[in-house]
């Protein structure tokens, strides 16, 4: 699979919504995110991971 970069754009208690570079939004759990994750923050998805890219 492709890596995926994703912009946090809004948290929801235990959940984020996150909008894909090609403008797709997907709903993830707090749980699988790195925890400093905030709003605003950029993600990669690779490898069914989630790290924090800047």
């Amino acid at each position: 699979m492709e890596p995926v970069f994703y912009t946090v754009k809004q948290i929801n208690g235990d959940y984020a919504v996150l909008l894909s570079d090609s403008g797709v939004e997907n709903t993830v759990a707090m749980a699988l995110l790195p925890p400093e994750t905030d709003e605003g923050m950029r993600l990669l998805w690779e490898n069914f991971t989630y790290t924090v890219t800047g």
